[in-house]
């Protein structure tokens, strides 16, 4: 620690109490940040530190092993994890060949554990004697690193089709990730399956059509092989993941296609409208409004429609869209007859309250299964401003309520 501080020249100190490094005042980070001409290739000199570190010996030594929690080096997660991030901002020659060195033994390398344990079920990371899937073209796709890739495309032994603990082909990683020059190159490889689907039956277009990747889906898009109506585990489509996400680009591409089902519902009943008008995506529930194959009053499982969704969220924009249309029943109650109105003034919601209640087809006096009413839970949840504007209406019936 004593050469590491001298080598930065006062300029760096150690908080003991926190064990964390940190610069001596927070005016050199501030000039350190407006004087970037001070330091030539940042990221590639990172990437290739972290890689020399993995490299070595002492961290080779723990291939195979579980190391746990308390006992692992910070740096040691640090090059793990974002090694491939410093790469994908700058590469170097001398990054590129300790990439391909330390992938030449990456099967039994203890990074790739700690790569994957924050965000897969640890069941997937059991493998026995601790020899992985997860291969150098995995992680050279789900960082984007496109040379890397094609180095060891070349490289013979190398599946394109391999698949990890999850049965994810490198292709699937580079689409989640939305690492288009990647996804270009392994398309135009011979034998590549576009359309093979990893953990939960989830294919790369499914991958890319939920984050939102619109260069990459329309890539995959471009590939008869590639099925752009697939259902994953859960009987999601593609254009219900981008219609969920609010990803109208993706939404417009899947609209475009005569072979995608725009109103085809998942294992909860739940269309691509609705889970739009669920999570007030105004842009993509005004896209699909203008299709001729959706039905915008459509009930999912529990009997509640996308105009239900939208108003016990208190997405006001994406209700005015829906009361505009004439195929929509504002007043339709789910399987517990929790009318739409009745839901906002449980939760609060006053300028939805406000539009239903300018509806004349919007009873909001209409009780739940249980009798109790709009107002009832407005009352008794404190929304007073939503009690003030029922209370004004005419068709209220305060005795009823015991108020």
């Amino acid at each position: 620690m004593r050469t590491v501080l001298s080598c930065c020249q006062g300029l760096v100190v150690v908080d003991k109490e926190g064990s964390t490094v940190r610069l001596i005042h927070h005016t050199l980070q501030e000039y350190l940040t407006s004087h970037r001409n001070l330091f030539q290739s940042p990221h590639s000199t990172i990437a290739e530190v972290c890689l020399t570190y993995l490299n070595s010996h002492q961290v080779m030594a723990l291939s195979g092993s579980r190391v746990q929690k308390p006992q692992r080096p910070p740096f040691l997660e640090y090059s793990s994890l974002h090694w491939g991030a410093h790469m994908k901002k700058e590469l170097s020659d001398s990054g590129k060949t300790l990439a391909l060195r330390l992938f030449g033994q990456y099967q039994r390398h203890i990074s790739i554990r700690l790569l994957l344990e924050p965000t897969l079920p640890s069941f997937y990371l059991n493998s026995p004697g601790d020899i992985y899937k997860f291969t150098g073209l995995h992680y050279a796709s789900a960082f984007g690193l496109a040379e890397v890739a094609s180095a060891l495309i070349i490289m013979e032994g190398v599946d394109i089709n391999g698949v990890d603990e999850t049965t994810a082909t490198p292709l699937l990683w580079a689409a989640r990730n939305g690492h288009e020059a990647v996804v270009k190159f392994l398309l135009g490889r011979e034998g590549v399956d576009p359309d093979r689907s990893g953990w939960d039956n989830r294919t790369p277009l499914s991958w890319a059509a939920e984050n939102g990747h619109e260069g990459v889906a329309k890539l995959l898009l471009g590939r008869e092989d590639v099925n752009p109506d697939e259902l994953d585990g859960y009987g999601q489509t593609q254009i219900l993941l981008a219609a969920g996400n609010g990803h109208e680009g993706v939404v417009k591409l899947l609209l475009g296609r005569d072979d995608v089902n725009p109103d085809r519902p998942d294992s909860y009943g739940q269309t691509p409208i609705l889970r739009a008008a669920k999570n007030g995506h105004e842009g993509v529930v005004k896209l699909l409004l203008g299709h001729g194959r959706v039905n915008p009053d459509k009930l999912d499982s529990y009997g509640q429609t996308p105009i239900l969704w939208a108003a016990q969220n208190g997405h006001e924009a994406v209700v005015k869209l829906l009361l505009g249309r004439d195929d929509v029943n504002p007043h339709r109650p789910d399987s517990y007859g929790q009318t739409p109105i009745l839901w906002v003034a449980r939760n609060g919601h006053e300028a939805v309250v406000k539009l239903l209640l300018g509806r004349e087809d919007v009873t909001p006096d209409r009780p739940d299964r249980r009798g109790n009413t709009p107002i009832f839970y407005a009352t008794v949840l404190g929304h007073e401003a939503v009690v003030k504007l029922l209370k004004e209406q005419k068709d209220i019936n305060a005795d009823k309520l015991g108020l």
